[in-house]
């Protein structure tokens, strides 16, 4: 199986919410989770990764996941079946529409950035020369699809 094959599962994988939600101790109902406390998962080990710190995206009802690109890996094109909520918490985020990957048009987002995924709506992301870990709201259930065939996983060096 091939780089881009293994990353392309991976990806799917990390989108389908395959991490277990966040298990803390909670006071009166609050939950707290400190930056180091947040429990990223990779399907494949390496690679982006994913955190859920509240609800289940795979479930009916309210949830919260962070997303972490290690620098110089993106998602491949995709769309989910409910909108989604993003904001870059650390970095610079670098996204872009549509079924083909097309680096020099990636638009980026810094930190405290929003950007609404509406359901449907063919998009992709990842991160440039630095870490980036974005916070997703949504209600769910929600499913990730992939868009097109295999892509070119090496990330150009954005603008």
């Amino acid at each position: 199986m091939g780089i881009v094959t293994k990353a392309s599962i991976g990806a799917g994988l990390l989108s389908l919410a395959v991490c277990l939600p966040v298990v803390a101790e909670t006071d009166g109902g609050f939950l707290r989770i400190l930056p180091e406390q947040t429990p990223f998962k990779s399907p494949l080990g390496a690679g982006p990764s994913q955190a859920i710190l509240y609800g289940d995206p795979s479930k009916p009802g309210f949830y919260v996941v962070r997303n972490r690109f290690p620098p110089g890996s993106h998602s491949n094109p995709h769309f989910h079946s409910q909108d989604r909520h993003a904001t870059v918490i650390k970095g610079v985020w670098w996204t872009g529409v549509g079924e083909k990957l097309d680096f020099k048009n990636a638009v980026p987002l810094k930190e405290g950035s929003y950007m609404l995924h509406p359901a449907n709506g063919v998009h992709w992301d990842g991160a440039g020369d630095e870490e980036v870990i974005v916070q997703i709201i949504g209600v769910g259930p929600v499913e990730t699809t992939p868009v097109g065939g295999e892509s070119d996983l090496n990330w150009p060096k954005p603008k």
